[in-house]
């Protein structure tokens, strides 16, 4: 395995016993990879080549060989260490994050924003200054995000009422009451101007905030250099996804609870590749993730350990 990934050469026995100093003749090594080979474990891409493994090696190989991280994951790890969000606002930190990641494995690195699936909104303030409005959202005792907007003038007047009227739904008991959401087919008439401007603003504030495709990406040009990737027709599709939707790359949670390994991925333009991830939580319960995406032929070990050391510093910084 670690021959084909460093040199994405098929592998022949003599190539083994030499690289390796293993203790048995190549005519041995050579029955043992038959045998693998005839388990669906590795294969041959003509008579005369060596062995490379299959998508089924590629998967027993994570799941039950899978050695120690190298140094220059444990390099990683120790960086991360001396981050903060002192230094920069969380885009900031996440683009950060994804060009380390995608400068330290050559693959394309992902990180998802945290996302609620519901966001349960307790309280809101509005303040106006001047022409302005500012609106802070109350969303639990450690978590508020706020919005600024245009106010119209002669609409100052309304706001205290609006106020009164919005916070006065958050604690209604109706049953078909979702968390957060405001009944706007009961706002009374006089307060239509300013209940209009702030619903809009909302809507588009959830819209963001619930954004599947808002995805930070580095590393695309280090991932079309790969060998695997050289020709036009296998390219296309993987591009043409990242560009348009990069929430699908990562796809559902995979069964393995990390790793998509080619046709276990439920996107075609991914069955030539493979995505391993980590997820992240927040003190809100919001949740994001950190993904690699590679060749089925790239250093799981060092990939899984960057993706995990990327996500518990977004899980320490924001719980």
């Amino acid at each position: 395995m670690q021959h084909y990934v460093d040199t994405t050469e098929p592998v022949g026995s003599k190539t083994l016993v030499r690289r390796f100093g293993l203790g048995a003749s190549a005519a041995t090594v050579r029955s043992a990879m038959g045998a693998l080979e005839q388990r669906g474990l590795l294969t041959q891409p003509h008579t005369s080549a060596g062995r490379i493994p299959s998508q089924a090696g590629y998967r027993a190989y994570v799941d039950q060989l899978l050695p120690a991280p190298g140094a220059a994951a444990h390099q990683l790890q120790r960086e991360l260490m001396g981050l903060s969000l002192q230094w920069a606002a969380l885009d900031d930190l996440l683009l950060h994050l994804a060009r380390r990641l995608a400068d330290l494995t050559g693959l394309l690195s992902l990180i998802t924003p945290p996302q609620r699936r519901q966001r349960d909104l307790h309280a809101i303030r509005l303040v106006p200054r001047e022409d302005r409005l500012l609106v802070f959202l109350v969303e639990g005792a450690a978590s508020s995000s706020s919005l600024n907007l245009r106010l119209p003038r002669g609409l100052d007047q309304q706001i205290p009422i609006l106020e009164r009227w919005l916070n006065a739904q958050l604690q209604r008991s109706d049953a078909d009451q979702a968390a957060g959401a405001f009944a706007w087919d009961r706002l009374p008439a006089e307060l239509r101007s300013s209940g209009t401007l702030l619903r809009q603003a909302l809507d588009h504030h959830d819209h963001r905030q619930q954004d599947p495709d808002a995805v930070v990406a580095s590393g695309l040009g280090g991932l079309l250099s790969q060998p695997e990737f050289q020709r036009t027709a296998s390219l296309l599709p993987l591009v043409t996804l990242v560009e348009n939707h990069p929430s699908e790359v990562l796809g559902p949670k995979p069964s393995d609870g990390s790793v998509w390994i080619g046709h276990e991925h439920p996107h075609q333009a991914l069955n030539q590749c493979a995505v391993v991830q980590a997820c992240y939580c927040c003190a809100d319960g919001s949740q994001g993730r950190v993904a690699l995406v590679g060749p089925m032929r790239m250093a799981y070990a060092t990939a899984r350990a960057a993706v995990r050391s990327a996500a518990d510093l977004l899980q320490r910084l924001l719980s």
